[in-house]
């Protein structure tokens, strides 16, 4: 097995050396070029005469993140500015990491020349070298400049991850820790791993080492940050329980769609089928049971009849699936091979409706099978595959991920870089606040019309303080939903009148009329019903109209501006499928308290939130696979979560009660199982 306990544990410490070397250099160049030390002292510009222009721009750039990050943080300000300069430090480190890793898994794959695989003597770097003839420096500089050129043709299609611009950029590997970090990463005991898909993936879960999470439980029993939950959290699904959970969701609902003529029959071996299963007709209803059935045997039980409800044939373009703590997008990545084969039944079927989206079905829109083939990756990318998660890092990997999945199926059908359709849309989205500068945030606000959006928006940049805490568990389209409900409430309502009274009393003071928001400008009640889309739209324009401005702190405005619409964008959306392998415990200290208001009957874990979450989110009958603690199916504690949702919300259609070491270091027991939403949500 490319990953058994051996080749895994090889490269934990592989990751764990690269991030000690990264970490140092990266300190060591913040602290000496910079002047930005961990102490938190930072030196004026005007006294680090030794800077290039170049460099002093860099300078500038590190100095507004940092700030970027401190106003974020929660505590006092030296608690602030410590945290920042971690995160700072732990970012520039894992994007480099992860950008030397993705070259590794691109050159293996033929996506890009030789460059990382044996360093400086890389045949694609050679070439480079003899046509510069020296003109870029040492020898370093000049491959600094080549790594840098690769960085920005990728950046094409991945800016997510390897876009130059971003602060994080600023601080590039001193040549000996480059040096270090690729004989790390061309280990020969490694060499094979390079072609698997799953090998980003296991570099994320081992960037941070267990030793610090075990630290972060001694020092508090719940997370004290969203930093230690998605750190705490960080365990790598086994493709075993990834195909189960996922045959049992996208792979039933097609399956049941299409009455069982299906190829996903043999391509999904873990697709629980019972031996006599009759398909119902668009209306019709089963037999009622032999009150007998519960005298047989289990084998007679197997073989007698078991009817499957009609579920209506869908263009592959409307299923949406969402891993709503997607980590690396494991799950994502394995539902991007069963829905290749979904689009070609599709395009193959006269009785294939016409898509929500286009209106059109798939064979009017690719005349020819090949031509469906060659788009199916971007229609899968775009359309199909959906991911939230709290930790950046993540989205740069899944965002890789699927990307390199995608590029895998070009180079089976033949196409060259060129002749590959461009991917213009990824639903990968990190849920974090919206931006924390105030003269930024009261720019944005003042310039909406009519004042109550602007209020409203408001709410929506108050609600989002807890979406790094929250995750995919915050209710953002419900408080988008209650604010307009409240506003439009006030506004019906009007101001009151007052009766004057014949002989007012001195002594009981006028009470205070408190108005919560501004509706003088609203004429008629068709604003309120284009609210929620006017909110989005205005959240939209600013974040496409700030990342035009000028100067890093708009770019940086920006850029949280349009993670948080896509992040409120997507909440938005209902789901066939939802697949998870949500975070456990207790939630982080500063979304106790809501999580506590807005999930009463699963308060006492997150991976209880979370399926609750999930069936919410669900179109109907829609299907959740979940691998979470085992312990909701027997804790007295867990009642109402059995009781009221599992068996009232939701149908279960496969438990595997799995124990101990399915989730690599986390010693928990574990189950895997699936939900089929039996409550429509509008």
């Amino acid at each position: 097995m490319s990953f058994d306990k051996e080749t895994r544990n090889l490269l934990a410490k592989t990751v764990a050396a690269c991030r000690r070397q990264l970490t140092e250099d990266v300190t060591d160049q913040l602290r000496g070029t910079f002047g930005l030390h961990p102490d938190g002292t930072i030196l004026p510009l005007e006294k680090l005469t030794h800077l290039t222009e170049e460099q002093a721009a860099a300078a500038r750039r590190l100095r507004e993140l940092l700030d970027h990050y401190a106003a974020g943080a929660a505590g006092t300000p030296s608690a602030r500015r410590k945290a920042a300069y971690e995160r700072l430090v732990l970012e520039i480190s894992f994007t480099a990491l992860n950008r030397l890793a993705a070259l590794r898994l691109c050159e293996e794959r033929g996506l890009v020349v030789e460059c990382v695989r044996k360093g400086t003597a890389s045949d694609g770097f050679r070439l480079f070298e003899r046509v510069s003839g020296g003109a870029l420096g040492t020898r370093y500089e000049t491959y600094r400049v080549f790594l840098e050129c690769l960085f920005d043709e990728l950046a094409l299609d991945l800016g997510v991850l390897f876009d130059r611009f971003t602060p994080q950029s600023a601080v590039f590997p001193g040549e000996r820790c480059l040096e270090e970090v690729l004989d790390e990463l061309n280990k020969p005991d490694l060499a094979h791993l390079w072609t698997e898909d799953e090998t980003i993936g296991w570099i994320y879960q081992y960037f941070n080492p267990p030793e610090e999470r075990k630290a972060m439980r001694e020092a508090s029993q719940a997370p004290r940050n969203s930093r230690e939950l998605a750190v705490r959290n960080q365990f790598f699904t086994p493709r075993y329980v990834v195909e189960f959970l996922t045959d049992n969701t996208l792979g039933r609902i097609w399956y049941e769609m299409r009455k069982g003529d299906t190829r996903l029959k043999e391509e999904c071996r873990y697709l629980v089928r019972r031996p006599n299963e009759v398909f119902l007709e668009a209306g019709e209803k089963a037999p009622s049971q032999d009150d007998a059935r519960g005298d047989l045997s289990q084998e007679e039980l197997l073989k007698q009849p078991v009817y499957i409800e009609h579920r209506p044939k869908k263009d592959p373009r409307d299923i949406k699936i969402l891993d709503p703590a997607c980590g690396s997008g494991h799950f994502l990545l394995y539902a991007f091979d069963l829905l290749e084969t979904i689009y070609e039944e599709a395009w193959e079927d006269p009785e294939s409706p016409a898509s929500e989206v286009t209106g059109r079905t798939l064979r009017e829109e690719f005349e020819t099978l090949d031509e469906l083939r060659r788009n199916v990756p971007k229609l899968i990318i775009e359309h199909n595959l959906h991911g939230i998660d709290i930790d950046p890092r993540a989205v740069q990997i899944a965002a890789l991920a699927l990307w390199l999945r995608a590029q895998k199926t070009w180079k089976r059908l033949g196409l060259k870089p060129a002749e590959r359709p461009r991917v213009v849309k990824s639903n990968i989205v990190t849920a974090e606040p919206m931006p924390g500068e105030e003269d930024m945030r009261r720019e944005f606000l003042e310039a909406l019309r009519p004042k109550v959006l602007g209020q409203l928006v408001e709410v929506v940049f108050d609600k989002m303080k807890l979406a790094g805490e929250g995750g995919s568990l915050l209710k953002i389209e419900e408080e988008i939903r209650d604010a307009v409900a409240e506003a439009k409430k006030q506004w019906v309502e009007g101001p009151k009148p007052e009766q004057m009274l014949l002989f007012p009393e001195p002594a009981s003071p006028k009470p205070e009329q408190r108005t919560l928001f501004d509706v003088k400008e609203i004429t008629d009640e068709e604003f309120w019903n284009q609210a929620e889309g006017r909110i989005l739209a205005a959240l939209k324009e600013y974040a496409e109209r700030a990342e035009n401005g000028r100067g890093l702190r708009r770019r940086l405005f920006a850029e949280d501006a349009a993670r948080g619409f896509a992040f409120v964008d997507l909440c938005r959306k209902r789901f066939d499928v939802v697949l998870m392998n949500p975070p456990f415990g207790e939630p982080s200290k500063l979304s106790k308290k809501y999580m506590g208001q807005a999930y009463a009957r699963t308060k006492n874990d997150l991976y209880a939130a979370f399926v609750e979450r999930g069936l919410l989110i669900l179109k109907n009958r829609g299907m959740i696979g979940a691998i979470t603690s085992r312990t909701g199916f027997f804790l007295s504690s867990f009642r109402k979560w059995r009781e009221e949702i599992l068996l009232k919300e939701a149908r279960p259609t496969v438990f595997a009660d799995l124990g101990y070491g399915v989730l690599d270091t986390a010693m928990v027991e574990t189950a895997a199982y699936c939900l089929e939403a039996s409550v429509h949500v509008p």
